[in-house]
């Protein structure tokens, strides 16, 4: 799976200016003047895993195909979104096609870079947003407890209980709560899923500060400001400085950042904790024709991962041979890890972890 990202938030925040150096790109406007994006723009961005080089080199690979995710750069919201307002209604379908939102929050001050409120409120700000997506929540959930309420009258239990569900969701809804904040079952967010609700989308809040901040990022500090409980849903980056270390080859911003005491990029650093928040982790597979990363949520069973890289292989699977890429690269190799017995044959039940080497066997 591609995991795609809709980077959301108020005009004039650095929404378009981060896009641009997540992808090494210009190619989103970033003019000091509300919707300056009007079609999203979308960029693939290849998430780094340095375990890849050394796979490949062991295996002698003739290539390397890293995992992806794909940003779509979604023109500012305004109050009012929901009814069509700054082209809002437009807007909001972009964001329906996203698997999570990375909402921008400003923090940093520039006279020169217009509010579109006229002053830095962060968690003022965060609201609008989330309130338009609420908004929008509230109406599609109108339309469909209508027609549940009608087919509830026919006595049928289940259509019942479909009722009382989007009856719940709904009451939460109005007092605020994101649908991704409501308790809910498995089995009810499946029954809801055909409703593609925009809160119920997972949040990633990517807080632009100023560069005399890049050292400290305090996610603390941050979540506080922004009124949002789970700090590991922040992301601090500096849109400003990475988009201007873009413009270098890399080994000059690596260099660069060394001499400032940074390890490592923020957008190296946004896309792992995008990684880690979602619940994603990267599995390999590595031979001499190529060395690929593939994406999985956590706790994918083996079947699965192999039905990421073609459904034939899910249908029917047989076997595993897998080994971590730790093992793997210790051992020098496929060949060393087996000889060392560190490669085992998994099956059905087996949970993918982060960094294994996969090989499937299946029945066509």
């Amino acid at each position: 799976m591609s995991l795609k990202i809709g980077i959301v938030g108020l005009p004039n925040v650095g929404k378009s200016t981060l896009f641009n150096a997540l992808t090494r790109t210009k190619s989103a406007d970033a003019q000091n003047y509300p919707f300056c994006t009007i079609d999203p723009n979308v960029g693939i961005v290849e998430v780094p895993d340095k375990r890849m080089d050394k796979l490949a080199e062991l295996s002698k690979s003739e290539k390397i195909i890293p995992t992806t995710i794909e940003f779509v750069d979604i023109a500012g919201l305004v109050k009012g979104a929901s009814k069509g307002e700054g082209l809002g209604n437009q807007f909001l379908a972009h964001i329906r096609n996203c698997h999570a939102i990375g909402h921008v929050v400003r923090i940093f001050e520039d006279e020169n870079i217009t509010h579109v409120h006229g002053v830095i409120e962060p968690k003022n700000d965060r609201e609008v947003i989330e309130s338009e997506l609420l908004l929008s929540d509230i109406q599609t959930m109108e339309k469909r407890l209508d027609k549940a309420r009608s087919e509830a009258k026919s006595g049928d239990k289940g259509k019942r209980e479909y009722r009382e569900l989007l009856e719940k969701i709904m009451r939460e809804l109005e007092r605020g709560v994101l649908a991704s904040n409501i308790e809910l079952s498995d089995k009810e967010k499946m029954a809801i899923r055909d409703l593609h609700l925009l809160s119920m989308k997972p949040h990633l809040y990517f807080i632009n500060v100023p560069e005399n901040e890049i050292e400290k990022m305090d996610k603390t500090k941050y979540a506080k400001m922004l009124g949002v409980e789970d700090e590991n849903k922040i992301i601090p980056i500096c849109a400003k400085l990475e988009q201007d270390l873009s413009a270098l080859e890399e080994e000059e911003s690596y260099e660069y950042l060394k001499s400032m005491g940074i390890e490592e990029t923020g957008l190296d650093y946004l896309i792992k904790t995008a990684y880690d928040t979602l619940n994603l982790i990267t599995f390999f597979t590595s031979g001499p024709k190529e060395t690929r990363a593939w994406t999985v949520k956590k706790g994918a069973l083996a079947p699965q991962a192999a039905g990421v890289i073609h459904t034939d292989f899910e249908k029917g699977f047989i076997k595993a041979e897998v080994v971590s890429s730790e093992d793997f690269i210790k051992a020098e190799g496929e060949q060393g890890a087996k000889e060392k017995g560190l490669l085992r044959i998994e099956g059905k039940e087996y949970e993918v972890k982060d960094g294994d080497v996969m090989h499937f066997r299946f029945s066509s």
